[in-house]
């Protein structure tokens, strides 16, 4: 049996093949593999050359095109580039899914529909907020620049197993599943971040106040290290678009912000000896995976371009907003990035059912705007966001509307959003022990 491909006459919806992947369904049974089984297993399919999902394109003829990741001739006019304030891909997955499990192929379509009930869509907006459909997936050799060939060869061999089987779990030590298209739209949803980055480095040339830019993908990839996936995550979206435009853009000084209520250890592991990549995460104290500890801060040449914030359970807003201006702010300030890229994980609000955290909308709309203005003062205004965790769809969705309110210099809605009834007094004190030694270590 073959491989999933897309053939070049499928329609196409918005970066999305939904016509074919929602005829899937999953079955089977369900048997966990290693990447050394994954190397036996299964048929080599060269999908290197293949046509995964090139979509129609939109907005007056506007597209970006890229064949096995590299730039294709940008047809973004300038004008268009001009007038956006947001820049956002789509890239739902909906092949890969299993049923009853957090992260579904039910998240980025619940997004997409708050962002058209809130008109906060081109239709409502005009070219103010564009979204790209016209992207090419990720290349093989874009990944390889942050994972192992081994994963890589690995994985797209299990793609005929999980064809055979229905779903297979891909990490033998925690939830990873993977669908027969897992492959390619894991491909596709990193080279979703690789067109934004194009895109918003384009604008950025243009002039001052470039348009930010969202890249609402699945399935995550902050936890996959560079030899396997991890923690739901398949390919290190953003660690793929932080070498991208390095190797790309000449763009040397990137800063990596992780606020996903869970420690980025795939994106850290990745640049923990990085001199030019600057990964900053706060995250909750003692969850998944464990990793994150403040004494981590890189090694040789990188010593110093690594700095964890764990917080304490219980942290919101109060201690974002001061963690914001005492640490992630000073700094990306020292360290002068040339891009902003943030991994968006919304699993930190008071409603998500995965961690202790009690972030609000209004709380992500802090970010957000703090974030862009940091992009503004320090990079051109380059800055693209990747979406991450975020399993409560109702909070995912409203925190990110929210999110591209404050790109827009907008007014929060997030008391239409949230209930203070909800939330409990912060752990003050401790926060602010745990900011004061984070300053300390890192001389802030």
């Amino acid at each position: 049996m073959e491989l999933l491909r897309i053939p070049p006459s499928l329609p196409m919806l918005g970066g999305r093949a939904f016509p074919l992947l929602r005829q899937y369904r999953v079955y089977g049974t369900h048997h966990p593999l290693t990447w050394s089984s994954l190397l036996t297993t299964g048929r080599n399919q060269n999908l290197n050359g293949g046509r995964f999902a090139q979509c129609a394109a939109s907005h007056n003829g506007a597209s970006v095109s890229h064949v096995n990741g590299a730039p294709k001739d940008s047809s973004l006019p300038g004008s268009l580039l001009r007038d956006a304030r947001i820049l956002y891909c789509a890239s739902p997955a909906m092949g890969h899914n299993k049923e009853a499990h957090p992260e579904s192929n039910k998240r980025v379509p619940a997004i997409v529909d708050a962002l058209e009930k809130l008109e906060l869509t081109s239709k409502h907006r005009g070219s103010q907020i564009l979204e790209i459909r016209n992207f090419y997936p990720a290349s093989l050799d874009d990944v390889a620049r942050v994972h192992s060939r081994t994963y890589i060869t690995g994985l797209e061999k299990a793609m005929s197993k999980a064809l055979d089987e229905g779903l297979i779990f891909i990490e033998g030590t925690g939830p990873t599943y993977a669908t027969q298209t897992t492959f390619t739209e894991s491909l596709l949803s990193a080279g979703a971040g690789i067109t934004l980055v194009d895109s918003v480095v384009a604008a950025s040339k243009l002039g001052p106040s470039p348009p930010l830019g969202f890249a609402l993908i699945r399935p995550p990839g902050h936890h996959a290290v560079p030899d396997g996936p991890m923690g739901f995550c398949v390919f290190g979206n953003i660690a793929v678009a932080a070498r991208y435009a390095q190797h790309q853009h000449g763009l040397k000084r990137v800063m990596i912000i992780d606020f996903d209520v869970h420690h980025g250890n795939g994106t850290c592991d990745a640049f923990y000896d990085d001199p030019d990549i600057f990964f900053l995460s706060t995250h909750q104290l003692g969850s998944y995976p464990g990793t994150g500890k403040m004494n981590l801060i890189g090694q040789g040449s990188g010593e110093g371009t690594t700095l964890n914030l764990p917080l304490p359970g219980g942290s919101g807003d109060y201690s974002m907003r001061c963690a914001f201006d005492d640490v992630i702010a000073p700094s990306a300030q020292r360290f002068k990035p040339d891009i902003i890229l943030v991994s968006a994980g919304y699993d930190a609000h008071a409603l998500d059912p995965l961690a202790g955290l009690q972030f609000t909308t209004g709380t992500f709309y802090m970010l957000a705007s703090s974030i862009k203005q940091l992009a503004r003062e320090l990079c051109g205004g380059r800055c693209v966001f990747f979406l991450e965790g975020g399993y409560n769809l109702q909070s995912l969705s409203s925190s990110v509307a929210d999110t591209f309110r404050a790109f827009l210099d907008e007014p929060s809605l997030a008391a239409q959003f949230d209930n203070p009834a909800m939330l409990y007094e912060e752990p003050t004190r401790r926060i602010k022990e745990a900011i004061e030694k984070v300053r300390h270590l890192h001389s802030l």
